[in-house]
């Protein structure tokens, strides 16, 4: 295996669990500190329902598009300067003390969005919360890795990813509990504020990173807290490495002060680590993660099925197999090993986008044709470009949910869906009709054999994602960098991660509507066979490492370009 990493005969899932068994004051920091992934998927899914009852209650945001996009993407644009303060705040004052401020930020966040009596307000709030999401997407990983026995360290930092799509789920739950409690959106924007309160609470409780008070110098607390994590047969161990790196670091850099970008560049094992952290961050966007998980519900609407209620049970069924591939990674991630775990998540990935490619490819040259005659009711309700149309005898479905002048939606045969249908002006009257008639109404997405095949496509494409490319970035990120780098290069990863995101989620429907949805999904897939090629080439095997470990391997080794030869560490160390 690469890098002389050593393999082990027993699960490190079970490992984990005897541990636990053994030393509950480990799974106490894990999960204490995992709260804050809790409130990081909670909060960027609980928006999606929520809007739709904001947009009730203020007229502005239900008439003004771009409040509706701010809403949504203030939190994404906060959490990018989150994550950017998040690393000097690991720095300067240490992994505990920037989860309570995140915490502190969740709660403030929280209270004025369930209080906010406008929409400047609301935003507001939105920004707030950002900055916490920022801020705990990167610090709550870092601190359970430095904070984690080496053998288990991958399993307890995946409870982070899981609790981060267990609060998504969450989220969904949420949104269908209070649909009819009077304040609807404003109990699941608030409701958030009791997680944060809860964890501040805790981490009160808890110690700092021990890997941060021996680098500050305070060695004799970093001690006592290592001495609580490892058994006595390895604890001395422990704090001989630890000590070897901090005075590795300090004859390498002359003192232990500020640090410059410039000098992150120019340190071998430190640009090593940014290349391989802060692509995989990237990559985790660029596959498509996001617009599967902010869009699903359109997702499955473009793939034919014109219900709203059945599009958001779909979600929610989405949001859950998410969950558990995050499952399967805390099982998986310390036995297979975190690039082996990639590999094979990014060609999973691969194959279910073609899929989806070819579903919505067939969806939309396949679909339904536009019936010559209009029923008597629905006369004063053409779509206007279907009338004027020279050729309007071969227009079908897909051609008039392309109309734009005004938008258009297809009122399916009653008969049989597949059968010709007709093209109307796209307005709440005209769909009220259509539904009257025991019609269905479509204007994403087009009636369709193969669409059910798209939620197969999704399920696999979630299944596959989850369990490596979902989780895997935010492990290696916790424990690829230098000690006296971690808390910088973390918040460099973790911005690159919310920018890629906004770019992602800012991009997608602009994309479908440019090159259709089917270019879309194949071009994600393209960028995915990129990623596997960047895996195979650029991102070392972490697993079992001692994160002092970690940087003597980044040390030895250079990109592996001929990813199919064994490196010569490698062989020296078997």
């Amino acid at each position: 295996m690469e890098g002389g990493i050593p393999v082990t005969d027993t699960s490190a899932f079970r490992d984990c669990f005897s541990l636990a068994w053994k030393n509950p004051y480990v799974l106490r920091l894990a999960f204490s500190a995992g709260i804050g992934g809790l409130l990081f998927g909670y909060d960027t899914g609980v928006i999606s329902g929520a809007l739709l009852y904001i947009r009730d209650d203020f007229k502005d945001v239900d008439r003004e598009t771009y409040l509706q996009e701010m809403i949504v993407s203030m939190a994404v644009a906060g959490a990018i300067v989150g994550a950017a303060i998040g690393g000097w705040l690991n720095d300067r004052f240490g992994r505990r003390s920037t989860i309570l401020i995140a915490d502190f930020l969740f709660f403030v966040g929280a209270v004025i969005m369930a209080a906010a009596n406008s929409s400047p307000v609301l935003i507001v709030g939105r920004i707030f919360v950002g900055f916490g999401v920022g801020m705990a997407s990167m610090t709550s990983p870092l601190y359970i890795s430095e904070a984690s026995p080496a053998k288990i360290r991958g399993a307890l930092v995946s409870t982070n990813g899981f609790l981060i799509t267990g609060g998504q789920f969450l989220s969904y739950l949420i949104n269908l509990a209070f649909t009819k409690a009077p304040g609807t959106w404003r109990w699941m924007l608030g409701v958030a504020g009791l997680p944060a309160l809860i964890q501040f609470v805790l981490m009160l409780l808890l110690p700092e990173s021990p890997r941060w008070l021996y680098r500050k110098g305070r060695e004799e607390e970093a001690k006592t807290i290592l001495r609580k994590i490892y058994s006595e047969n390895e604890v001395e161990e422990e704090i001989h490495a630890l000590k070897e790196s901090v005075d590795a670091e300090i004859e390498a850099t002359g003192s232990s002060g500020k640090i410059s970008y410039a000098e992150l560049w120019k340190t071998k094992t430190v640009r090593r680590g940014l290349i391989a952290g802060v692509g995989l961050q990237v990559f985790q966007q660029f596959v498509g993660i996001n617009t599967v998980m902010y869009y699903s519900p359109t997702i499955v609407q473009l793939a034919g099925i014109a219900s709203n209620e059945t599009a958001l049970l779909l979600s929610l069924i989405t949001s859950g197999l998410n969950a558990f591939g995050s499952i399967i990674s805390i099982y998986f991630i310390d036995r297979t090993g975190r690039k082996k775990l990639l590999i094979i998540s990014l060609c999973g990935v691969i194959l279910s986008l073609g899929l989806l490619s070819g579903i919505f490819h067939d969806t939309s040259t396949h679909s339904p044709l536009v019936a010559p005659t209009v029923t008597s009711q629905f006369k004063n309700y053409t779509c206007p470009d279907y009338s004027s149309a020279v050729n309007a005898n071969r227009w079908s479905c897909m051609k008039c949910l392309k109309a734009s002048s005004p938008s258009c939606g297809f009122c399916a045969s009653s008969t049989n869906k597949l059968w010709p249908g007709e093209c109307l002006i796209s307005i709440d009257t005209v769909k009220d009709m259509c539904h009257g008639q025991d019609r269905l109404w479509y204007t994403r997405g087009c009636p369709s054999k193969t669409g059910w095949l798209a939620l197969v496509g999704l399920g696999l494409y979630i299944i596959f994602f989850s369990p490596g490319m979902g989780t895997v970035p935010w492990i290696v990120n916790s424990e690829i960098y230098p000690l006296r780098y971690r808390g910088i290069c973390g918040g460099i990863a973790a911005t690159a991660n919310w920018v890629s995101n906004l770019i992602v989620a800012q991009s997608f429907l602009t994309l479908t509507t440019a090159i259709g949805t089917s270019w879309t999904f194949l071009l994600f897939g393209v960028v995915s066979v990129v990623a596997l090629f960047f895996v195979l080439i650029c991102v070392p095997e972490t697993k079992g490492l001692p994160i002092e470990e970690v940087e003597k391997m980044l040390e030895l080794r250079a990109l592996h370009f001929r990813f199919w030869e064994k490196s010569p560490q490698t062989v020296e160390n078997k």
